[in-house]
């Protein structure tokens, strides 16, 4: 079992994604940072959707998942440094 963390400063907050690897699934997502995003509850939403599925398909996922939820406000974060963030992570 590995336990990832990664951040990214976004042009206005931090983003950051930890999570356990066992068997090359990610669980216990969190995600956190100084980023405002509305609806409020969108965030462990993406935590749920990220959850038991294998760290290579994530960088998929988190495309996908802001792609299908157009009713998400991120003033001045994008899906972008949100995948910063998690290739981060990776990168232990």
């Amino acid at each position: 079992m590995g336990h990832h963390i990664g951040e990214h400063k976004a042009r206005k907050g931090l983003i950051r994604i930890e999570f356990d690897e066992e068997n090359g699934v990610a669980e216990h997502i969190r995600i956190t940072g100084d980023f405002f995003m509305h609806p409020e509850d969108v965030v462990h939403e993406l935590e749920e959707t990220l959850e038991g599925h294998k760290i290579e398909e994530l960088d998929g996922i988190l495309e996908e998942f802001f792609a299908v939820r157009m009713d998400v406000e991120m003033p001045y974060v994008n899906v972008e440094d949100f995948k910063i963030a998690l290739k981060n992570a990776l990168k232990e």
